[in-house]
């Protein structure tokens, strides 16, 4: 992306935006500066302004709150993969699941939303000097109706309940839904909205995700993964399908993905993409371009799971590797050795899954040598500065197996469920099994606790399905008013309409 910076009149819009969250200061919502030109005189009545200013709603995604860390590696912390070693004092609380400690992209995000309402209100209704091309308004639009379907739905299934795995004396409901620019005070005021439904808030975002596939671009070779494709918003409905249990929607919508993108993964060079510049099955990522946009080595992916420096020099001290693998996790991917401990520092785990080699000993600064994750190290070249994978190839192939293989689903089908689930394993070097019923639903929801291992996606995977939690020191079950984050109390102070989650 450009580099890109706001204009007083610009600030002036997403201030006012974003007063319907705030009761208090709001600069802790403006804390990642959009990389956007735009023009004083114009604003938005320019090609330049616009795409600068989609740019910025591209930019936020890499928040600390949302993609920079937390989407992540709190995510990783409420889960079972993980656990906290206190070597900086940080996901402790979050590991321990204790209350209030969770997920804080709600203000981030609704700025995002409402940038990305500001741009699409400018691009369907301003005249343009000079006039941009169908294609070029087609694309602008696609694109922030992907960014505005993301956003939601890592709120929503963040501060709401997931369709089918309600507690219904528990629920209240969704999470607002801000479809118009708020760009003056009076708006600002109107624009107080109580939860909108679950069903709602998903149903808005499946037709925003469908614009998008209407007017985005097809992938081809040599597209670059951190602006929205098709593919993107085919990849994102499958998972969106997968959440709203409408699992014809889920494999379609990944055959279609796959369509564009191909089958193949990226088998023998795994470990390599992860290595290289840009993930090769990456579908999305979110983009880290340079020093600027570094989180830091505080709290960085990379910091936050491994004491490395970097793949060069992995027995050097660099991070604080907050949160490691727990011996759960480590005995079911298979990990053989070696074994944390003297001599081993630096060492790259083994075993017959490739998956393995993400893993390796780091020093553990205070608390010891032990097995980290290695996936998110500094790829760019700078250390804690790394792209993250928001969707990738991977998530197709395991989306629409487990669609397959859900009982009761109307696509129901264990041959094509199995076929999926083979050729998956065969790329991340594991033999061909023959499984039925049960036994190859868990290992589809096996495999993807292994794939997405440190990317955040097993505490979902859990809160979806609606099933209990178990893990150390204390067990999660569904009905646990923790599975849900609680909605920041500012919110709820400056919003009348708005109501807290249950048990906060």
């Amino acid at each position: 992306m450009k580099k890109i910076k706001h204009t007083k009149f610009f600030r002036t819009l997403l201030f006012l935006g974003i007063l319907i969250f705030c009761s208090t200061s709001c600069d802790s919502l403006i804390e990642i500066e959009p990389r956007s030109q735009v023009d004083a005189n114009g604003v938005l009545s320019s090609s330049e302004a616009v795409q600068a200013s989609l740019n910025s709603v591209y930019a936020r995604l890499r928040s600390q709150s949302n993609y920079g860390r937390d989407l992540l590696a709190v995510s990783e912390a409420l889960a079972d993969n993980a656990t906290a070693t206190n070597n900086s004092g940080r996901l402790i609380n979050e590991n321990r699941n204790s209350s209030g400690a969770h997920f804080t992209h709600w203000q981030n995000s609704y700025a995002a939303i409402n940038e990305a309402n500001i741009t699409l209100q400018a691009v369907t209704n301003v005249t343009f000097t000079p006039t941009p091309t169908q294609a070029q308004i087609d694309s602008w639009i696609g694109q922030l109706k992907f960014l505005r379907a993301l956003y939601y739905h890592d709120l929503v299934k963040a501060y709401a309940y997931d369709p089918g795995a309600a507690i219904a004396p528990q629920d209240r409901g969704g999470v607002p839904l801000i479809l118009e620019p708020v760009t003056t005070a009076a708006e600002a005021t109107a624009a107080k909205l109580p939860r909108a439904t679950v069903d709602a808030v998903y149903n808005q975002i499946i037709l925003d995700l469908n614009d998008a596939i209407a007017k985005l671009p097809a992938n081809t070779s040599g597209t670059v993964s951190y602006y929205a494709t098709r593919a993107a918003a085919q990849a994102l409905l499958s998972r969106v399908a997968l959440f709203k249990k409408d699992y014809a929607l889920a494999a379609s919508s990944a055959t279609d993905a796959i369509s564009l993108v191909g089958s193949t993964l990226s088998g023998a060079t795994y470990v390599s993409a992860w290595k290289s510049s840009t993930n090769n099955e990456s579908i999305f990522e979110v983009k880290f371009q340079d020093a600027n946009e570094n989180i830091g080595v505080n709290t960085s992916l990379q910091t936050s799971y491994t004491s490395c420096q970097s793949l060069a020099s992995l027995g050097t001290l660099g991070g604080f590797g907050d949160l490691v693998p727990t011996a759960t996790f480590r005995t079911t991917l298979g990990i053989t050795g070696p074994v944390a401990g003297s001599g081993t520092v630096g060492q790259v785990c083994t075993g017959t899954d490739v998956r393995v080699q993400l893993y390796a000993v780091g020093n553990g600064r205070g608390s010891g040598a032990k097995i980290e994750c290695i996936k998110f190290i500094g790829k760019n070249g700078i250390v804690n500065l790394d792209n993250v994978p928001v969707l990738r190839k991977a998530e197709l192939i395991l989306n629409r197996a487990e669609a397959l293989a859900t009982p009761g689903s109307s696509v129901f089908d264990e041959t094509l469920a199995l076929a999926d689930l083979n050729a998956f394993r065969a790329s991340r070097g594991l033999s061909t099994v023959a499984l039925t019923g049960t036994a190859l639903y868990d290992e589809i929801i096996n495999q993807r606790r292994l794939e997405f291992a440190f990317e955040g996606h097993r505490w979902y995977d859990f809160k979806r399905r609606g099933i209990d939690l178990v893990k150390s020191p204390e067990n999660i079950i569904a009905a646990d008013f923790r599975r849900l984050a609680n909605i920041p109390q500012r919110e709820i102070d400056g919003n009348s309409n708005l109501v807290q989650n249950f048990g906060y």
